[in-house]
Formats: C-alpha cells, structure tokens, sequence
C-alpha cells in the first residue's frame, strides 16, 4: 500500500465497473439459459428462476455503485451476481455437452463458483452497511468463509441430490446467522442512516425466514408444496431489493414501521403454525387425502382471520361497546383521547370543556363539571350542560385534605367540600381531586342520574388517572403563565437598561458640555484678566512700581477668587465631604446651601461602599433642587435617612404645592436620573404628591447588593 494510503479511507467506484460486471453477469445467466434451451430436455423452472436472481443482483449491484460510490456494497453485490450467473453457466455446459454425467469437472466448477457467491453473502452481510471490513478480524472471518464455501462446493458437487438440498441449505442458512451475529455488533454502533439501511436487510432476512418456517412446516404437515426451495428461492431476491431500497431517503424513513410490523406478523405466525404442529402431533401421523386438504383449509382460514383482526378490531371493540355500555364508546374513552387531545395547539379552557363533554357521553352522567383555581378559591372552568359561571371557597385544613384524598362522594363531599354539596345531593356525586405536588389545583365532579348505574371501580379508576393528567397540564399552565411573566418582566427590565444606558451617556456627555462651559465662562476669564493684569504689572514695574504693587494686589484677589471658583465646580462634581465625612457631613452641608429652610434627620447612619454614598446623596441634592424649584415661597423641606439592617432608605419631602402624578411619562429629567442612579445598584425610587399637600421622594437600596 503507498505510503499516506490509510487503508478504510473512502474511495470512488468507478461507474464504467458497474456499468462493466452488471451486464457481464446477466449475459452469464443468459447463455446458460440459451446453453439449457438448446439441449433436449428444456429449460427447468429452478434455472430460469436462478437466471431471474442474477440478473436482480446485477441490477441491485448496478444501482448501488452508481448511488452510493464511496461504498463497497456494490463490488460485493455485483461479485455475487457474477459468481451466480458463471455457477449457472459452468451447471448448463455441464448439462449440455455431458448429458450421461461421465465428467465431473464442470459440474464441480459450477458448485465451487455457488459457494464463492454463498461467501460472497456473507462478505456482505459481515461488511454491513457500507461494505466496509475495518477490523482485521472480521476480513479473515471473510476470507475463510469463502475458502470454506468454495471446498464445501467442490466436496458437495459429489454427493446425491437429496443431500446435497440439505447440505446446501445448512451452509447458507450457517452463513446468514453467523453475518447476522456480526452485523448487530456494527448496527449498535452505527448512525441514525446507517441503522435504516440494515434495517432494511433485516426486513428482507425476516420476511425470507418467515417464509422458509411456512414452507418447512407445509411441508412437513401436508406434504406440499411440490418444490419447496424454489419458493425460497424466489423469496430469496427480496435481498438485494432491499439493498436498493436502502439507497433511497425516501423510503429509509418508513423502514422501522414495515420492520416492526413485519415482526409483529412473523410471531403471529409462528404461533398458529406451532398450533397445527401440535395438532399433527397429537394425531400421531402426517395427515393423508381428505385430512390434508381439510388441514390445508383450517391453515388458510386461520391466516386470513390474523390478518383481519387489526382492521376489524376497532369496528368490534365500537361494536362491543354499543351493546355493553348502550354508548358507541367505552368509559375509559376520555382517558384514551385525551393524551392526544393535548398534543394538539388547543386553549386549555376548550380541552376542559372537550373533557366534561367527553366524560359525560362515555359514562351516562347527568353532568361532568371541572373546576379549576388556586389558593383555596375554585372556579367552574367548563362544564356539560352548561349552566352559570360560580365559584367556591375551601379553607386551608379542607384544601390540603382533599389534595391528598382519593376519587369520593357522598357523606366525604358533606364533610370536606360543603358548599359543593349544598348544590346538589351527595350522593349522586363522584369527585376526583385535580392536584399536583400536593397542591389542590382543581376538582372533576361527575354527578350520575338519579336512576342511573352507581360508579363503578372502572369509573373511579379513569377519574382517579385523569384528574392525574389533568393537574398536570395545569401546573404546566402555571408554569407557563410564570415563564411568560418572567419574559415580559425581563423585556421591560431590558428596555428600562437600554434606556438608561443611553441616559447615562448622554447625561455624561451633557455634563462634560457643562463642566467645559463653566470653565469657560468662569475660571477661564479669570485666568485670562490674570494674566492681562500680570503682563501690566510687569510693564510698571520699572516705570511706576506703585502702580505695579496696586495691580499685584488685585491679582491676588482675582487669585482667590478663581480659587473659589475652582472649589465650587469641584464641588458639584463630587463634594470632597462626602469621601472625607461620608453622609452624615454632606448631607448636612448641602441642606445648608438649598432654597428652602431644610432640616435632616440621620438614624443609625454610619458609612458605606462609596457608590451607595453617592446615590443617595445625589438623589437628595436632586430632590432639594426640585423643591427649591417647585415647592413655592413658604415651604420647608425634611431630609430623612435610615439604616434598618437590611436596606439603606432616604426621604425628601416638603409641604409645598405637590402635583398630580400621571405615570412615569409626566415626572421630570430629574426623576429619572434618580431611578437609573437607585436601579444600577438594586435599589428603587417612589415618588408621592398630590396637589397642595407637598410631595414626598423616597428611596431604598438594598446592603447586601
């Protein structure tokens, strides 16, 4: 092998060798058949039938190379045909040219060449499904089933003809079992294809097994039929057929089904052919004359009710149901349908009403009702007659009683569900608590005819399994309705974070236009009459050095003045007594420069991470700032902070003129930017007022966030 070949790598078949070995072995079958023709004695019906399998080996081995040209199933399959149809030909120049038998050896090449095809299956079988021989052991399993084949051949060409049908037919059926046992080691590794493409041959391979248990026992019951093996034979080309179905997408998906319910037949089958055996057994002989005939009868009779019995079923199981419950369904209808009712995209209030309907009409009731609710308080979700939506109450030592309770009624229902029984008379009642984990989420109450049936174990049974199914499906309701509150809940928390990122950058970049303007219409031009004035003295210094001290002193309180400027910027920037005092100093100091006469109350407030300092103490200078805006001449203003353990909380509130609030979409730029500062860190801001009695600002933030 060259180097860098590995030796499972994919290679392309080539279609000129498809298109090569496919007709080669059909005009191998048909010269045979034209060698058998020319003899005297015919053509027998056993060649034309081998003919018939070569030519639908090659046809099967043509296809396959041509659809699949990275496997190695085709050159397999195509070997095997060519092998039969030279078999075939070697068998009829032997027949033909020494009709006496006074030579062997072409009778032996023909029986050799058989058994190359018989190993040639089991090649392919063992290289299932691609043909493929990736492991060492299994090509020297190959290897010596076609050594075996060709000597069993060559040893079997000898023998009689009786024994020679029985040899012949335990090696094939050695070399299928053993290719089998190979293959299912392979198929329980191989991909989801892979597997429907075995799938297919072992539809073949059980249908043919079928069909050789069916003969065997014929035979061996009524002594027919007259040629056994060519029905095998025929039976036989469902392989490569299935080898070619196994090339097509279309049909690997239908295979499972076929194969399941081909299964499922041949069991069937088996078990009325074990019937007659022991029947012909007990008679102590083969059955002879008009016994054979009437046996033959009873056997074709029996194969056509097993195949009747799955369509007809239904129609008798409908009919039973007519004359045992007077209904054309069984009680246990609802249970049945409603798997397959829920399956389906309908509202869960018309899938309850489906069920009240369905409950009604299968068990004879007078009405089906289900009730649904949480929390103690249930309400009539649908209900078969219809009558007026109600509801009812079941205190909390009643709720966790009837959670746990099985299907009851009458003195029960008085005890545990009053208010259901002042409704009705007991003991014409069946109900079926709806729970799930414990938790009561509904009732099924069914209420029968004052002359009808009482409930049966079969009643209590399916309503016991609904109410099951039931609580089911609505605790994934309320999971659902959870789920879907989560999502809208988490949408609006993304759009409020979208919106407040965008706030924070424009707000930054509107401050950094603010601190830029300040500066330049403050410090600035202070700086620059500093400089002006500084460039004079310079110049008086040597002409009117009293000038020149007149102008440094005014430099000096530009000076200050700029300084002061400088701090007060600074200040609104980020008050250095917040990071020095923390709280209790600046909010103390900010109160000091409001509008309006402000009075802070502090309790139990110490200090704290510095981005919890800096939002409270912005939302309270942003607070003053409003009610100095707003509040009006005369007000006064509370600043009050608290420290409970838990969660820091602040409130701003004045006795002013207040406002009416609107929604969110009313309050100022100002409020927002308290709620993004309290939101970026957990906490949440509430805004009250009302026209003439003040508002009040009231914030808190978590400490453990």
């Amino acid at each position: 092998m060259p180097a860098g070949v590995v030796a499972d790598e994919p290679t392309e078949l080539g279609p000129a060798f498809c298109l090569l070995a496919a007709p080669l072995a059909i005009v191998l079958a048909a010269a045979a058949l034209l060698s058998l023709a020319a003899d005297d004695r015919g053509v027998a019906g056993g060649a034309i039938v081998a003919a018939v399998l070569v030519g639908i080996w090659a046809v099967a081995g043509l296809l396959i190379g041509l659809r699949q040209r990275t496997d190695r199933q085709a050159p397999i399959v195509l070997a095997i045909a060519v092998l039969g149809g030279a078999a075939l030909l070697a068998h009829a120049v032997w027949l033909h040219r020494l009709p006496d038998g006074g030579v062997a050896s072409w009778r032996t090449l023909s029986w050799v060449l058989a058994g190359l095809a018989c190993g040639g299956l089991l090649h392919l079988l063992v290289g299932l499904p691609s043909g493929r021989l990736s492991e060492p052991s299994r090509r020297w399993i190959v290897a010596l089933g076609y050594v075996a084949a060709a000597v069993a051949g060559g040893l079997l060409s000898r023998s009689s003809s009786g024994a020679l049908d029985w040899a012949w037919a335990i090696l094939v059926a050695v070399y299928v079992v053993g290719g089998v046992a190979l293959a299912n080691h392979r198929y329980r590794r191989a991909g989801p294809d892979e597997r429907r493409r075995m799938q297919w041959i072992g539809w073949a391979l059980a249908v043919s097994a079928e069909v050789v248990v069916v003969v065997a026992a014929l035979e061996v019951i009524a002594d027919w039929p007259p040629q056994p093996w060519l029905i095998v034979a025929v039976v036989s080309a469902l392989l490569p057929l299935s080898l070619i179905a196994g090339t097509d997408r279309r049909l690997l998906a239908s295979v499972d089904h076929l194969l399941a319910h081909t299964v499922a037949l041949a069991g069937l089958t088996a078990l009325v052919l074990a019937a007659y055996v022991v029947v012909v057994i007990g008679l102590g002989r083969t059955p002879s004359g008009t016994e054979r005939s009437l046996l033959l009868a009873s056997m074709v009779a029996a194969a056509v009710a097993a195949l009747l019995y799955i369509p007809a079923r239904q129609r008798l199981t409908a009919l039973a149901n007519r004359l045992v419950y007077g209904e054309q369904f069984a009680p246990d209808e609802a249970l049945r349908t409603w798997g397959s009712r829920l399956s389906r995209a309908i509202p869960l209030e018309e899938l309850l009403l489906q069920l009240a309907e369905s409950l009604r009409k299968t068990m004879n009731l007078a009405s089906a009702e289900v009730w649904t609710g949480a929390n103690g308080r249930l309400e009539l979700a649908a209900g078969v007659p219809h009558r007026e939506a109600s509801s009812m109450g079941i205190a909390d030592k009643e709720r966790t009683v009837v959670a746990r309770a099985g299907v009851s009624g009458g003195t029960w229902i008085e005890v545990w569900l009053p208010e259901l029984a002042a409704q009705r008379d007991p003991m014409l009642i069946r109900v079926g608590p709806v729970a799930h984990g414990g938790e009561l989420l509904g009732l099924i109450v069914l209420e029968r005819r004052a002359d009808g049936s009482s409930f049966s174990a079969e009643d209590d049974r399916v309503v016991v399994e609904l109410a099951r199914q039931v609580g089911l499906a609505l605790h994934n309701v309320q999971l659902d309705s959870a789920l879907q509150e989560s999502l809208e809940e988490l949408q609006r928390a993304n759009e409020e974070l979208r919106g407040s990122r965008l706030r924070i950058v424009s707000a930054g970049d509107a401050e950094r236009r603010r601190l830029e303007r300040d500066l330049h219409d403050g410090a600035q031009q202070h700086l620059v009459a500093m400089a002006v004035k500084l460039r004079l003295a310079e110049d008086l210094t040597d002409e009117d050095p009293g000038e020149a001290a007149s102008v440094i002193g005014e430099l000096r309180a530009d000076l200050k003045d700029a300084i002061a400027e400088l701090r007060a910027l600074a200040h609104g920037i980020f008050p250095p007594l917040l990071s020095s005092g923390g709280l209790t100093e600046a909010l103390p100091a900010a109160a000091s420069r409001a509008a309006l006469p402000t009075t802070v109350e502090l309790e139990g407030v110490g200090r704290y991470r510095a981005e919890i300092e800096a939002t409270v103490y912005f939302c309270c200078l942003e607070a003053l700032q409003n009610a100095g805006k707003h509040a009006g001449d005369g007000a006064t203003i509370v600043v009050a902070v608290h420290d409970d353990a838990r969660d820091l909380r602040f409130e701003v509130r004045d006795d002013g003129a207040g406002f009416e609030i609107g929604g969110s979409a009313n309050l100022g730029h100002g409020f927002v930017n308290m709620t993004d500062r309290l939101g970026a860190i957990g906490g949440r801001l509430d805004v009250r007022s009302s026209p003439g009695a003040g508002t009040t600002i009231s914030g808190q933030i978590p400490l453990d966030a």
